[in-house]
């Protein structure tokens, strides 16, 4: 007789078997770029979010459908293995969502920061509040000249905006944007593109990391590839193999979707993404003109880093090989070592058999000779005694001589 089913269970069954396709939830093609995945996904999540449409189920099924259809399609490990096998390659349990802090309670966002603080990753998403603002143009933005740095603070789940205006000889040299806190806060850099609308949709977004005694992001328009380093992906998989956090340790290093930026005005918003409090933060924009020398520099040591994680993928490949006949090695190690001490102790027992002599008690034999020894001493002590008495002289038996000539 089958086992019986609860009703979670065919839920669950139930929505395995009717997933749609990734691709067809998100509106794009098999072809498409991570940059249109992207936008798309952006505009989906903005559209269903909960913060807008209330208690609406309907919307909530969606807003979860276009959250793991992304989750696919943004990993690349994780887009190939789809496209290869469809769902059944994916881990959907491993599958990590980034929370709205904005949206979440204060008991929940006190629990995220806690395990956010015992080195749980928790990916987290721009506000849809301030995306709908930035969309609807009801934002304030602040010019930021090239090479005058600007200190703020912002409070957590809000954004600063910036408009940055460069030339046609700026825009060829390169641009880079970089964000740095001094008291480590968290928080993300974003680039928002310019809509027919008026409106501002995100196009790319960095995530504040611990560099030194800061936290810091940057944006590199550089005129050729420049990568960003996710330390987030593939954190889960780490944590339960440990080489793993070895070799998948460059899985996250990913190129930016946007290359270099064309002349005019653009717009940079920084994110505080901290649990609590609000976040102190100094941004600026640097023409690159003046360091030709670390734009070859970075272009030669990410092509080292790609040549890297290459050789990486091959390496792990042989060392899993190597290591599974180590440990097979040190089994049979550890057995041969047990059989050969268990043969020598039956050989032992066995030499031991030929024998028709008694065992010896010695135990009783030291025994007696310890109660010989100690009678021995009692019987000299007694006679030192004896003669110690003898020769000792007691008051009472003092020799009185009296003169009986003389009188009294």
């Amino acid at each position: 007789m089958p086992p019986h089913r609860s009703k979670s269970e065919k839920n669950d069954g139930l929505a395995k078997h009717l997933r749609r396709d990734p691709y067809e939830v998100l509106g794009v093609s098999r072809n498409s770029t991570d940059q249109e995945i992207k936008s798309a996904y952006r505009k989906m999540a903005l559209k269903y979010h909960p913060d807008k449409n209330g208690n609406d189920p309907v919307a909530a099924d969606m807003f979860k459908e276009v959250t793991f259809s992304y989750n696919i399609l943004s990993a690349p490990d994780k887009r190939r293995q789809y496209d290869t096998a469809g769902f059944e390659a994916v881990e959907a349990d491993n599958q990590e969502l980034e929370l709205d802090l904005s949206s979440l309670g204060a008991v929940n966002t006190m629990f995220a920061a806690l395990f956010c603080k015992l080195g749980v990753p928790i990916k987290t998403t721009v506000s849809a509040t301030v995306l709908e603002e930035a969309l609807n143009g009801a934002v304030t933005i602040r010019p930021l000249p090239l090479g005058q740095p600007i200190s703020r603070k912002v409070e957590k789940q809000c954004a600063h905006f910036y408009s940055v205006a460069i030339t046609e000889e700026e825009a060829r040299d390169g641009f880079v944007c970089r964000v740095q806190s001094s008291d480590k806060s968290k928080f993300k850099l974003l680039y928002f593109d310019l809509e027919e609308t008026g409106g501002l949709s995100l196009a790319l977004q960095e995530d504040s990391a611990k560099t030194g005694k800061v936290t810091s992001a940057g944006m590199y328009f550089l005129g050729f590839p420049v990568y960003c380093l996710d330390h987030k992906v593939n954190s889960v998989s780490a944590a339960k193999d440990p080489d793993a956090a070895f070799f998948k340790k460059l899985d996250g290093f990913q190129p930016c979707e946007i290359t270099e930026l064309k002349p005019g005005t653009h717009v940079f918003a920084v994110y505080g993404d901290n649990f609590f409090r609000s976040v102190s933060y100094t941004i600026e924009a640097i023409c690159a003109a003046t360091f030709i020398e670390g734009k070859e520099n970075l272009r030669a040591v990410e092509a080292g880093i790609l040549s890297k994680r290459a050789e990486l993928s091959k390496f792990e490949t042989e060392y899993r090989e190597v290591l599974a006949q180590f440990t097979e090695m040190t089994s049979r190690y550890t057995k041969e070592i047990q059989e050969i001490d268990e043969l020598l102790k039956q050989r032992n027992e066995i030499h031991a058999s030929y024998t028709t002599i008694p065992l010896i008690k010695r135990s009783s034999s030291r025994n007696k000779s310890k109660a010989a020894s100690k009678e021995d001493s009692e019987v000299r002590d007694g006679k030192q005694s004896t003669r110690d008495r003898t020769n000792k002289k007691k008051w009472y038996n003092i020799h009185l001589k009296v003169d009986r000539r003389k009188s009294c």
